[in-house]
């Protein structure tokens, strides 16, 4: 069996520009170093101590439930072994991103990539791709609560479909995943909380999505979300709350099509727009509704 590559965005004179994987590999877990080992156990350190009282309960327990071995890289298979008596999930080891299809066939299929490798230390601040911290420790656990694990099988049959629709429909439902999967808030007892993976997975972006008096923090609207665009070289500057997991999935438990169609016939909004009429959540549990004046 040939090496797995490590696939990173390409430096080029025009920018970085993505360099897609294909296929499936085993994860090399014999191949890793003790310095992969090291950088994933002071990743892993670092935010469990950080996400007390900063991360969704569901997610703290799911984590628990799921066994991450603290120390060193865990393996796919053990993984496995709990995902799939929990909820029938599978993770899958790739070498970077994946095209669109594959990413959204794997995820209707219950099979969540995870990539293979992680960042070198001078990466441990930040890296631009999603690496094997960010997608083992930030995506998986929430693939061990049953209602989230059928929101992301159902978006991968969404995916499909938007496939089929063309780039308009992929751009909307894109914004759909940005600002749930990956910088999703939640409204708990306790105030507001982070479950989106790549908050959870950035020491940085978790102090800033729930104590920074910049960003806008808006109750969740499925047509509000898909007219947002976003932005990835920055912290967010809106992000969107739910009530809870089961809002979520009724929420987007539709047919896109229509709503594809009307958003089609619109303009999309900036990352920090703030619209009369949004439900606003303070740094806190509290909200109130924006105004003209907040505008």
């Amino acid at each position: 069996m040939s090496t797995p590559r490590r696939l990173e965005n390409l430096q080029t004179d025009r920018g970085r520009i993505p360099v897609y994987a294909t296929g499936v590999i085993e994860q090399p877990w014999d191949g890793y170093t003790a310095t992969d080992h090291d950088v994933w156990a002071r990743l892993y350190a670092r935010q469990r101590e950080l996400l007390v009282g900063r991360a969704s309960d569901a997610f703290l327990r799911a984590q628990e439930a799921m066994g991450l071995t603290p120390d060193r890289i865990p393996r796919f298979d053990d993984l496995n072994r709990v995902l799939g008596e929990a909820t029938g999930w599978q993770l899958v080891g790739v070498e970077g991103l994946l095209p669109e299809l594959d990413f959204f066939t794997h995820l209707a299929n219950r099979r969540f990539p995870v990539t293979w490798w992680i960042r070198r230390p001078d990466q441990f601040e930040y890296i631009e791709e999603p690496d094997l911290f960010h997608d083992l420790f930030g995506h998986v656990p929430l693939l061990m609560n049953p209602v989230f694990a059928d929101y992301m099988e159902a978006y991968g049959r969404g995916g499909i479909k938007a496939h089929g629709l063309g780039a308009a429909a992929m751009q909307h439902l894109a914004r759909l995943y940005w600002y749930t999967v990956e910088f999703g808030l939640i409204r708990e007892p306790g105030g507001l909380r982070i479950y989106g993976s790549g908050i959870v997975s950035s020491s940085g972006e978790s102090v800033h999505s729930l104590e920074s008096a910049a960003p806008n923090r808006i109750g969740f609207d499925l047509e509000r979300v898909m007219r947002t665009r976003y932005r990835i070289d920055t912290y967010q500057q809106t992000y969107f709350v739910i009530d809870s997991f089961e809002q979520l999935m009724e929420d987007t438990q539709r047919d896109f099509a229509p709503i594809y169609a009307r958003l089609a016939e619109g303009d999309s909004l900036p990352a920090r727009a703030l619209l009369d009429g949004d439900r606003v959540y303070s740094r806190g549990s509290g909200e109130g509704w924006a105004t003209e004046g907040d505008i």
